[in-house]
């Protein structure tokens, strides 16, 4: 397996280049992490770990503390 995503802006990117399917709402989730630096909230922590683990790519690293 890849390395752990450092930056949840690389994990959204990446599910977003992905072949994975996403819905309109998850879509919109992860824009908003592309271009929104601010730190994560647990739940969008949590949402986005959600995704990682389905689409099958690796995590993030420090439980997504970027």
């Amino acid at each position: 397996m890849a390395e752990a995503y450092i930056m949840h802006r690389d994990a959204a990117l990446a599910l977003l280049n992905g072949p994975t399917r996403i819905t309109r709402k998850g879509g919109s989730f992860l824009g908003q992490l592309v271009v929104d630096p601010t730190p994560m909230t647990p739940a969008q922590s949590s949402w986005l770990a959600t995704l990682l683990e389905r689409a099958d790519l690796p995590p993030l690293a420090n439980g997504g503390d970027s």
